[in-house]
C-alpha cells in the first residue's frame, strides 16, 4: 500500500506552485490563466536585478512544431542580471497534445479581424496584452522546406520558411516617432550568431522580409498573425524564428536557443545560458482523489481499486519534467486534458500521463467485482490478477468488445471502430504503437498510433485499400509494435 498524502500538505503545495506576485527585480513569477480548463495557459516572468528591455518569447502557438515550446522551456528557470523575459512556452496546449497545427482555428491567424469566439480567442486576448507590454517579441516556429532569397530547388526557394528569421518589413516606425528600427539589421546580427554553429552552409539562416503590409505582398494572411499585430498595433520589433521541420529535433532546439540568445544580446539582456536536456519523459506517480477523499499516491504501472460510479480526480502528476504535463482517462475523459477534472468511472480503465504529446506513464483504475466486500479504504496494488496474452479493447458502433491478440473480427461496411486500448500488458500500454494499416488517425503527424480515433469504415477516403492485405479493401490488419518489434496483430475482415 502506498501511503496517503496529507490533504493539508498537498493543498499547501499546490497553492504554493500557483501563487502569483507582482514582477520585481531579480524575481520570477508564474501566472496561470484559465486554470483547470483545456486551454490552461502558463506565463513566466523573469526580472533581472538591473532594469532593462523586456523580451517576449512564445512557443507552441501551433502544436505540431515542438522545437518552439521545448526551446522556450529552457528559459523559464532563468536568472537574469539585466533586463526581463516574458516566456509563454505553450500558447496552444490543446493543439500540442493532439500534435496538430490547430483545433478550432489557427491561433496565429486570430490577432486581427476575427469575430469567432472559442478558446483560441481567449488565449489570444492574453497574448495581445503580453505583446504590448514588451520591447521585442519572438514567435518560435518550424517551417516547411528551407528559405532562400533565390530559387535553388523545389524545397529551397523564396516561398519556403525553414531556416529563416521573418519580419513584416525591413524597418519599423516606432509609436512615438524617433528613429525607425532596422529590423533587417537586428535579424542579421542574430543570424550571424546562429550560422556560426551550423557547419553545413546549406542549412544557414537568412532574413526573410514578408513585406506584410505592402499591397503586393505574397503573405497577406500574415496580417492576422501575432508578429504583425506586434509591429502594427504595439509598434515593437517582432520576428518569427523558423527552423526547418526536416531537421532532427535537438538540432532545431539548439538553433532556437541560439536565436533567443542572439536577441537577448542585441537587447542587452544578460542571462545565464541554459543547457539542453531532452531526456525521455518518465512519470513517477499521480496524486488522485476519489469522491473528494484525501488524495492517494499511485505510482507508475500501479492499480487503484475503486467502486463502479466513483468520481475520480487526478490532482497532480509528478515526473522528470515539471511543465507540459497532462492526463487522459481513456474512454471517459475529454479529447485533451483531464487533469483536475472530476470524472465518474463506470468500468475499469487506464489513466495515461503525457509530457506534451509524449506518453510518459500509466496507472490503472480497477472496478471492484460485484459481490465482493467494499474496501474500507482505497487499495493501491502493483499488479492485477495474472493474465496471459495481450487483448484489444474495442468500441464497435459504441458497444464495447474485448478481443484476443492475433484474432480476427468482421465488420460491416459503415461500422465505426475505435481501438480504445491494449490490455494485459507486462509493460506500460503507452509504450506500444497500435497501427491500423490503411488508416491515418492524425493526418498532420502520422506517428502510426491509431488508438482513440473513430474509424468510419463507410466514409470515403477513411480507409485506403492499397494498404489492405488483399489490396481490395476487404482484409486489413492492426499491427502492434514495441520498440519497432511486432508483439501483436488483429485481423479485420470487411463485409462490403
Amino acid at each position: 500500500m502506498i501511503p496517503f498524502v496529507s490533504k493539508t500538505v498537498f493543498i499547501l503545495a499546490v497553492a504554493a506552485a500557483f501563487v502569483c506576485q507582482p514582477a520585481q527585480a531579480g524575481r520570477r513569477t508564474h501566472t496561470v490563466y484559465f486554470e483547470g480548463q483545456e486551454n490552461e495557459l502558463h506565463v513566466y516572468r523573469i526580472s533581472g536585478s538591473k532594469p532593462g528591455k523586456t523580451l517576449l518569447i512564445i512557443g507552441g502557438i501551433q502544436g505540431d512544431e515542438p522545437c518552439g515550446f521545448l526551446a522556450a522551456d529552457s528559459y523559464v528557470d532563468f536568472s537574469l542580471k539585466t533586463g526581463n523575459l516574458i516566456v509563454v512556452p505553450r500558447a496552444n496546449f490543446p493543439s500540442i497534445l493532439k500534435r496538430e497545427r490547430q483545433i478550432n482555428q489557427d491561433m496565429n491567424r486570430k490577432f486581427s479581424d476575427d469575430h469567432v469566439v472559442n478558446y483560441e480567442t481567449r488565449v489570444v486576448h492574453v497574448l495581445k496584452k503580453l505583446i504590448c507590454e514588451s520591447d521585442c517579441f519572438l514567435n518560435l516556429h518550424e517551417g516547411s522546406g528551407i528559405y532562400s532569397p533565390v530559387w535553388e530547388s523545389q524545397m529551397k526557394n523564396p516561398q519556403r520558411y525553414g531556416q529563416s528569421i521573418i519580419a513584416d518589413n525591413n524597418f519599423l516606425d516606432p509609436a512615438k516617432g524617433g528613429t525607425p528600427v532596422d529590423l533587417a539589421a537586428m535579424a542579421g546580427t542574430v543570424i550571424e550568431k546562429i550560422n556560426q554553429n551550423i557547419d553545413d552552409p546549406f542549412y544557414h539562416f537568412h532574413f526573410n522580409n514578408h513585406r506584410t503590409g505592402q499591397a503586393d505582398t505574397r503573405h497577406k494572411e500574415q496580417r492576422r498573425s501575432a508578429t504583425f499585430y506586434a509591429a502594427d498595433i504595439c509598434r515593437i520589433p517582432a520576428f518569427g524564428i523558423e527552423s526547418a521541420k526536416s531537421l532532427p529535433l535537438e538540432q532545431k532546439v539548439r538553433q532556437m536557443i541560439d536565436a533567443i540568445n542572439g536577441y537577448m544580446a542585441v537587447l542587452d539582456i544578460i542571462p545565464e545560458t541554459p543547457g539542453i536536456d531532452l531526456k525521455k519523459p518518465q512519470m513517477q506517480y499521480m496524486i488522485i482523489s476519489v469522491n473528494d477523499s484525501i488524495p492517494v499516491v499511485v505510482g507508475k504501472m500501479q492499480r487503484l481499486k475503486i467502486r463502479k460510479g466513483d468520481t475520480v480526480q487526478v490532482l497532480d502528476v509528478v515526473a522528470n519534467y515539471e511543465r507540459g504535463l497532462s492526463v487522459n482517462i481513456l474512454g471517459v475523459g475529454s479529447n485533451f486534458n483531464d487533469m483536475k477534472k472530476k470524472i465518474q468511472i463506470q468500468a475499469s480503465t487506464r489513466i495515461e500521463a503525457k509530457k506534451d504529446f509524449y506518453a510518459c506513464g500509466s496507472v490503472f483504475l480497477d472496478i471492484d467485482e460485484p459481490g465482493k466486500d467494499v474496501p474500507t479504504r482505497l487499495a493501491v496494488t502493483d499488479s492485477a490478477e495474472k493474465k496471459t496474452g495481450l487483448q484489444y479493447k474495442l468500441l464497435i458502433n459504441g458497444k464495447q468488445k474485448f478481443v484476443d491478440n492475433y484474432s480476427r473480427i468482421t465488420l460491416d461496411h459503415g461500422d465505426i471502430l475505435v481501438i480504445e486500448d491494449v490490455l494485459n500488458s507486462p509493460v506500460d500500454p503507452a509504450s506500444y504503437v497500435v497501427n491500423f494499416k490503411g488508416f491515418v488517425g492524425n493526418k498532420s503527424f502520422n506517428s502510426g498510433e491509431d488508438r482513440g480515433y473513430p474509424i468510419d469504415t463507410g466514409a470515403d477516403g477513411v480507409l485506403m485499400p492499397r494498404y489492405s492485405r488483399d489490396k481490395k479493401g476487404r482484409h486489413y490488419h492492426v499491427l502492434t509494435t514495441l520498440e519497432d518489434k511486432e508483439v501483436g496483430k488483429l485481423y479485420i475482415d470487411m463485409q462490403l
